[in-house]
């Protein structure tokens, strides 16, 4: 099966599941990347020679000539694609001429802000066309495919599979030797890293020798730094930047709780099910994080860890302290979470899920 891959970015350093599904997807992967004008397809050169005999003319002429559409639409058929997945709604939505003039199925792959957003949504006419033209529509998490259907989406089309984590990530053993807080994620308004920083300014009152180490970047990094500073807590907290996922996975080794603060923002960007906490539960380690999206989805208050709700920092400082408290409650989580992750949300199980979609498109 020859499947065409779009995504609006090459390589993002936080969309390891676009490589993932690169990766593991059942078949020929043509990866096509960028947006508007500027999509590329990976490892190969887009011009051909009639492109090019449309290039000299518009120099000659002055007028640009080439057309993205066209060349989109004879790519996909030079390559015998059988079937299209796109990442993204909005990506999605502005792809949608290149696929009105033919039936190659089409499967389209929500992951957050895109079915949440208010100005995403509204831009994309919430999603009218889209959701006709596709063969099926995939979301990350319960509450994202009731949204979706609940905007109009076929009931019949919705798939629902969290991208899941890496099987790497159940080899870790945690040692709870340290109280040692872990979060990961980009610094941007949704993950709210500020109310983890302002939490754990509360729990090292009790716990005075807790470190955190926060891995990212983003917007909002030279904000959190200086929070940090402002706290008291340069000695305590530590700001890594972009990490490998390997490196994720020795810190959770030493790590005794996974933070997530997770938050709808004004315009109402959401996260999808984020994968971060995923990893965290498969490797065995309790996560306190809020009620948001996907997050309950795999976290269950009380068993694999805690949830509290959005903005709500005394009680999330309270998780927290409860659990570098008893290193027993911490492992018999962990456990907990290892064996509902493990059975449920990892990658494996996601292209299990999307490549029985894209089989089911096609048929």
């Amino acid at each position: 099966m020859n499947i065409a891959l779009f995504s609006p970015n090459q390589k993002a350093y936080s969309e390891t599941f676009i490589q993932a599904h690169k990766n593991g997807l059942k078949g020929k992967v043509f990866y096509y990347y960028g947006a508007g004008q500027n999509i590329r397809l990976e490892n190969t050169s887009r011009k051909s020679t009639a492109n090019l005999v449309q290039k000299v003319w518009g120099r000659i002429s002055g007028k640009p000539t080439f057309n993205v559409q066209d060349w989109l639409q004879n790519s996909l058929a030079e390559n015998n694609i059988d079937v299209a997945l796109v990442e993204y709604g909005n990506h999605a939505h502005h792809l949608l001429p290149v696929f009105q003039d033919n039936d190659i199925p089409l499967v389209v792959h929500f992951h957050g802000y895109d079915a949440v957003r208010k100005d995403i949504v509204k831009g994309c006419d919430n999603y009218r066309e889209v959701f006709k033209r596709a063969n099926k529509v995939i979301a990350v998490s319960k509450k994202m495919q009731k949204s979706l259907e609940q905007m109009g989406c076929a009931k019949d089309k919705l798939v629902h599979t969290a991208c899941g984590a890496n099987p790497a990530f159940k080899e870790i053993s945690p040692n709870f030797s340290k109280k040692q807080l872990l979060s990961v994620g980009r610094f941007v308004d949704k993950k709210a890293p500020y109310y983890t920083l302002l939490a754990f300014s509360k729990v090292v009152q009790s716990h005075p020798e807790a470190k955190l180490t926060m891995a990212g970047t983003g917007p909002l990094w030279d904000t959190c730094v200086n929070l940090s500073k402002h706290l008291g807590l340069e000695s305590r907290v530590t700001f890594l930047g972009v990490v490998t996922p390997e490196t994720i996975q020795e810190l959770l080794r030493e790590t005794q709780v996974f933070v997530q603060h997770s938050i709808t923002t004004s315009n109402g960007d959401q996260e999808g099910t984020p994968v971060g906490v995923m990893e965290a539960s498969l490797a065995g380690v309790p996560v306190v994080a809020t009620r948001h999206a996907g997050i309950p989805d795999v976290i269950l208050d009380g068993e694999t860890g805690y949830l509290v709700q959005e903005h709500d920092v005394d009680l999330m400082a309270q998780r927290i302290g409860a659990l570098l408290g008893d290193v027993s409650l911490s492992k018999k989580m962990g456990d907990a979470g290892k064996k509902l992750a493990s059975e449920n949300f990892t990658l494996d199980h996601h292209l299990d899920a999307v490549n029985k979609t894209l089989k089911e498109a096609v048929a």
